[in-house]
């Protein structure tokens, strides 16, 4: 599909040139994952404040390419600009707060609202995948799909066709953004309604 770009993966992830960059110690930390609002263009600053506080982070960026006078340019952009997402203990939040380049926690008034375990789960397997992702505008509804199969085994989200590709959308409900990644049709699998909480309970 014309326009969809290519990712890339930083720091311990270890497949360089092949995914997103996650930079977050993905085995380990306590607490919900919350979002972050920070100041513009300080996403990767919060980010590396956050790590070297402890905490596991990540804000996944995506390698696009863009037209200069003279050449083009490969650039890494944000697939949730001004956003940075933080797994912590929402009743010790001011070392989150005092973070440079922080400006708020995402939530109603002055209480942090955590992200959807599902959702936060299915962008960290895309962003670990490799495989090409872009943006995509938030969706409400859908057919809800998980995949079975192959590098993004448990994502979850929304089916979609695009001319001739398939497509996997999963919403950020809490920031109403999307992300979009191409799959394989025989690996998807449908999500009815309430098939998760029986998953879950069963597991």
């Amino acid at each position: 599909m014309e326009g969809l770009e290519t990712a890339c993966v930083a720091d311990s992830i270890g497949l360089a040139g092949a995914g997103l960059h996650l930079g977050c110690d993905h085995d380990g930390g306590t607490g919900r994952w919350y979002a972050l609002y920070v100041r513009s263009r300080h996403e990767k600053v919060v980010e590396s404040g956050l790590r070297g506080k402890g905490y596991a982070a990540f804000s996944p960026f995506y390698r696009t390419k863009r037209r200069r006078v003279d050449r083009t340019a490969a650039i890494d952009v944000p697939l949730f600009p001004g956003y940075v997402f933080c797994r912590f203990d929402s009743n010790n939040r001011l070392p989150i707060l005092t973070t440079p380049g922080m400006v708020r926690i995402v939530g109603p008034g002055n209480r942090p609202e955590p992200v959807d375990d599902h959702e936060i789960a299915s962008i960290r397997t895309i962003a670990l995948s490799g495989r090409p992702v872009q943006p995509w505008p938030f969706l409400r509804t859908g057919q809800r799909i998980r995949l079975e199969a192959g590098p993004l085994m448990g994502a979850e989200g929304i089916f979609l066709r695009v001319k001739n590709e398939y497509h996997l959308v999963v919403s950020i409900t809490l920031l109403q953004r999307a992300v979009s990644v191409v799959v394989e049709k025989d690996a998807v699998a449908p999500l009815f309604i309430g098939e998760r909480h029986a998953r879950s309970f069963e597991s």
